[in-house]
């Protein structure tokens, strides 16, 4: 990460501008063409929001869905406590995640399990701010540079570093790019998503009957909201005291140092618990 703030600043540009030019030279493609890949990505996440706010979705299981519909009534109603752009992005996380939950079309960013996070994010500031639709798209690019660097030095799989590997990383994702969207410097961004990270170190992957719902759909909406603190943190001039790739080491760290039973196993956590058991039992019978 301190390389590719670097490589911005030296080429007096955004995180996304280099990102979208490496990777049209990976795929040995044109930037256009990288771009519109990416540019459906974000159109799939968007079409994701009025499906995943339904007042009657239900996934096969039946714990989730429902959520984002009464958030989302109680933002329009101007009922919440945390005002339109947070609300905004609590609704469009519990969307998301609970119609990948009740298996519509999502987008991994960086997995299903944490798939509500970015799009909520990003999805809110363009509401919010009038945004332009490339602006959005190419904050996806920012994003996806921090999912890379953390994917290279650690993981993005609860099964191998717990939820801090997946919701944590969407997380950091988001608030770069929420970074970027508002007008802040790489370091910035950079630094909004490491304290992402070093606030989420050591979250456990602990899905109810094993299904990527209980508690895994909330945590997109802590993830999301996380997001957009820390972005306004970044954006306010706060910096890390902990560099992005100091705290990505620890992050790697403390995924090994993780019990089995906390890493997407079913085994420890709230799966574990009598009411969890309880609900397993109820799943699968």
């Amino acid at each position: 990460m301190e390389a590719l703030q670097k490589a911005a600043e030296e080429n007096n540009c955004r995180i996304s501008q280099l990102v979208l030019k490496q990777q049209a030279v990976q795929m040995e493609l044109t930037e256009c063409e990288v771009y519109e890949k990416m540019q459906e990505n974000y159109r799939v996440m968007a079409s994701c929001i009025e499906p995943g706010s339904d007042r009657n979705l239900k996934s096969t299981s039946g714990l989730t869905g429902g959520d984002a519909y009464r958030m989302r009534q109680a933002v329009e109603n101007g009922k919440n406590l945390t005002g339109p752009l947070l609300g905004g992005a609590l609704y469009r996380a519990l969307a998301v995640s609970e119609l990948n939950a009740a298996m519509g079309r999502i987008v991994a960013a960086p997995t299903a399990g944490s798939c509500g996070i970015v799009p909520a994010a990003i999805l809110t500031m363009q509401e919010q701010y009038q945004l332009e639709e490339r602006e959005c798209v190419m904050a996806l690019f920012t994003a996806s540079a921090v999912g890379m660097v953390i994917a290279n030095n650690a993981s993005l799989a609860g099964a191998q570093g717990g939820c801090q590997a997946e919701c944590g990383t969407a997380s950091a994702m988001a608030a770069a790019a929420a970074v970027e969207l508002a007008g802040g410097s790489p370091e910035a961004a950079i630094n909004a998503a490491a304290m992402v990270i070093k606030n989420v170190l050591g979250l456990v992957c602990d899905p109810v009957a094993g299904l990527v719902e209980v508690p895994c759909v909330k945590r997109n909406a802590m993830g999301a909201s996380l997001a957009l603190v820390c972005a306004d943190m970044a954006l306010a001039g706060i910096t890390s005291r902990i560099p992005m790739d100091d705290v990505i080491m620890a992050m790697d760290m403390v995924a090994h140092a993780l019990p089995v039973s906390l890493k997407e196993t079913a085994l420890g956590g709230l799966a574990a618990t009598p009411s969890g058991q309880e609900i397993e039992k109820r799943v699968h019978s």
